[in-house]
């Protein structure tokens, strides 16, 4: 029996679901495209897509993982928050993570709101930490969703012209 088309309707589903992930942050979307990818390449031997671009693929798959862990961060330094309010951020989204949706979409927010009252910060100025924060979580899906699109770009590309 021939199991290629199993291998590439399961490489298929991953792809699908990573998709998904990268919307729906309780899911770690870019790494499951990145699976799926290296299935479907090895379901057809490496033929079309050989170790160089699974390389590159796994380059922006690393790229959209640190993506995912700053970008929070990184909304709230734009914003005028305090070193403190960027690593409450980053604390909170990754605390965030084990609370489902909720908790990634207002870990960074709570995060960084937390970390600037505690510094002795104002109501106002936490507040614009916490709105950086959601803003870099926004952000971040965005490029994670561009770079899990690349990806699957690249692939097609090097399967359609092998």
């Amino acid at each position: 029996m021939d199991w290629t088309i199993l291998w590439w309707v399961l490489a298929g589903v991953l792809i699908i679901i990573g998709l998904i992930g990268t919307v729906f942050p309780a899911l770690p979307g870019v790494p499951v495209v990145f699976a799926g990818l290296l299935l479907a390449a090895w379901a057809e031997g490496f033929a079309s897509v050989g170790w160089g671009t699974l390389t590159v693929l796994a380059v922006l798959t690393i790229l959209s993982v640190i993506i995912d862990m700053l970008a929070a961060a990184f909304g709230a330094q734009k914003l005028g928050a305090s070193p403190r309010a960027f690593w409450g951020a980053t604390l909170g989204a990754m605390v965030g993570i084990f609370f489902g949706l909720a908790g990634i979409i207002l870990g960074p927010f709570i995060g960084a709101v937390v970390a600037e009252l505690s510094g002795g910060h104002g109501a106002r100025q936490a507040g614009r930490s916490g709105y950086g924060a959601w803003v870099g979580v926004v952000l971040g899906t965005a490029a994670k969703l561009a770079i899990a699109f690349l990806m699957l770009g690249i692939f097609l590309l090097k399967i359609l012209l092998a």
